[in-house]
């Protein structure tokens, strides 16, 4: 990539605030290999422990010569531990994720943070000022892993972030939401047959957790080729916030982190001021592991009415909703085939013969799984009727 602009810090002086207590992180601090917290570097710009700052990675120069950068922010604590990764709209027009990150740096706690916080809220900033999936080059970022410095632009912007950003960590969590027009219902997807992988999910919060393959040219795959321990957190619709998705992505990333012992637990003096201690977590008895998920497909072109809420619980002959003419002199019921959990389904009325209108994961116990799906919305929803 040739960009004239420079690596700088935008914040560097700023601190991160008080020590941390004594203590090992899980994981120790697997980058600088001692016990005693290190500058941590990227693109040039050495953070020394305790301090905070924000690095622009450049990426291109657009056509009227407007240079573009990646912009990341790190938090460097005062006592080693995990190295982890946040980051949101690898789709651009993924933005609950955006707002997830703003909160989370936002956390006094992070003064007394153990390792060191990559956040970076928009890694796709093309597709972003765009409201665009993808890139202007068309390509999917999420396929293009661990890209090339000579490929494509959205390849070279996957070799930046892989090698700048990926190799540099020790844990991930990457933000997503539904597409255009499809919303998801709070989950995280992961390969639960990893130990690691799975405590962390556990420890994120959320009631439904996905075990999801690894796709080709992933963000998450490029993470596992390195050895990192990633979560993706799907929630919500593309180019929309919605609240109670921004919340519980907020709350899982502080958990994940209180579990891999970068942040303390709460202080008295904070559980009535943050919210964020209160009820942080869907017990782990109550969460359900999903070994995949299905789409229904519409039987017929016509106009969708009456979807059922996401989180439902389902059954073979469960309606999902209902296509009619524009007439109304037919309709056609659309009805689940399996046991499960609805954790997708299309926002569009407008709906072609084949559309994929609703995602419902298998699960092996359908009223265990709707009781943790229960205490998390209604978690969830008197959190923001407070507010």
């Amino acid at each position: 990539m040739q960009n004239p602009a420079k690596r700088k810090p935008a914040d560097a002086a700023d601190p991160a605030g008080a020590a941390a207590k004594d203590g090992n992180a899980k994981d120790g601090n697997a980058k600088n290999g001692g016990t005693k917290q290190a500058p941590f570097e990227i693109g040039g710009v050495s953070i020394a422990p305790g301090r905070r700052a924000t690095v622009e990675l450049p990426i291109s120069v657009l056509f009227d010569h407007t240079p573009m950068s990646l912009t990341v922010h790190v938090v460097n604590g005062r006592k080693p531990g995990p190295v982890l990764l946040v980051c949101a709209a690898v789709h651009g027009d993924e933005i609950n994720g955006v707002e997830i990150i703003r909160r989370l740096l936002r956390l006094s706690s992070l003064g007394r943070l153990r390792g060191t916080l990559i956040a970076v809220p928009i890694v796709n900033t093309f597709g972003f000022i765009n409201q665009s999936r993808y890139l202007p080059d068309r390509r999917d970022l999420n396929r293009s892993f661990p890209g090339s410095a000579t490929g494509s632009l959205t390849s070279q912007l996957a070799h930046l972030f892989s090698t700048e950003i990926v190799a540099k960590c020790t844990h991930g969590i990457d933000l997503h939401t539904g597409a255009v027009h499809r919303s998801n219902f709070p989950q995280i997807r992961a390969v639960m047959s990893d130990p690691t992988v799975r405590e962390m999910a556990r420890a994120f919060g959320v009631p439904l957790l996905l075990n999801a393959k690894i796709r080709d040219g992933s963000l998450r795959g490029a993470a596992t080729e390195h050895g990192i321990p990633m979560l993706v957190y799907e929630a919500g619709e593309a180019l929309r916030y919605d609240s109670m998705s921004i919340r519980a992505g907020q709350r899982g990333v502080v958990n994940v982190m209180r579990y891999l012992d970068m942040l303390p637990p709460p202080r008295r003096d904070e559980r009535r001021a943050d919210k964020l201690a209160k009820e942080a977590t869907v017990p782990a008895k109550a969460q359900v592991i999903a070994q995949s998920s299905h789409w229904v497909r519409a039987p017929a072109g016509g106009l969708l009415r009456d979807p059922i809420r996401l989180g439902s619980m389902v059954q073979p002959g469960t309606r999902l909703g209902t296509i009619s003419d524009p007439l109304g002199t037919k309709e056609v019921r659309v009805v689940s085939e399996i046991d499960g959990i609805l954790i997708g389904k299309t926002n569009l009325p407008v709906v072609n013969q084949g559309d994929g209108l609703f995602n419902i994961a298998r699960v092996s116990d359908p009223d265990s799984a709707q009781e943790a799906v229960d205490i998390f919305r209604d978690d969830r929803e008197a959190e923001i009727a407070a507010t």
